[in-house]
């Protein structure tokens, strides 16, 4: 799902509701092909000024089962997208769903990426000073490029290397 316009919301709390909503519905999909399900990115931490777009890291054990992975997500409208240039985060795109808008990653369990996700939304879970940093820097890129997404995700760069440096990830 590519972004056109740049919209970054403060908190909502039915984020969490709609992303067990889709938790669900992947389990079913998916059940026991998989690990786990993670709520990822800025809608799952509590407080935090988000785009209003669901992450979702569907955890897999490795890639023996991945072909199947693709053909149930498909039956149900989910479409294989590649990794889109990062390694082991491979992401699938939907034309329309019954759920809040959302992105829709597959990982194996020891993918560099997953682990970037889930230290980073843990990091801002428990750092409310740099959660609400990190989501005032969000709101004001979001009213600067409002229509270029590219120029948003730079804008926020600089906090988000300052986070990884602090979890030592770059």
């Amino acid at each position: 799902m590519r972004t056109e316009k740049v919209v970054v919301e403060k908190y909502n709390t039915r984020w969490i509701n709609e992303f067990f909503k889709l938790k669900l519905y992947f389990q079913k999909i998916l059940g026991d092909r998989i690990i786990a399900i993670e709520h990822v990115g800025s809608t799952a931490v509590y407080g935090l000024a988000a785009k209003p777009i669901i992450d979702i890291d569907i955890i897999i054990d490795n890639y023996n089962n991945f072909s199947e992975i693709i053909s149930r997500l498909k039956k149900h409208g989910y479409y294989y997208e590649g990794d889109l240039g990062i390694k082991d985060r491979h992401a699938f795109r939907y034309d329309k769903s019954i759920f809040m808008a959302h992105h829709l990653y597959v990982c194996p369990k020891y993918s560099k990426e997953l682990k970037r996700h889930i230290l980073f939304r843990n990091y801002l879970r428990s750092h409310e000073k740099d959660m609400k940093k990190y989501g005032e820097v969000k709101l004001k890129g979001a009213s600067i490029y409002p229509e270029n997404i590219e120029k948003y995700m730079q804008y926020k760069e600089n906090i988000i290397n300052e986070i990884y440096k602090k979890l030592n990830l770059k």
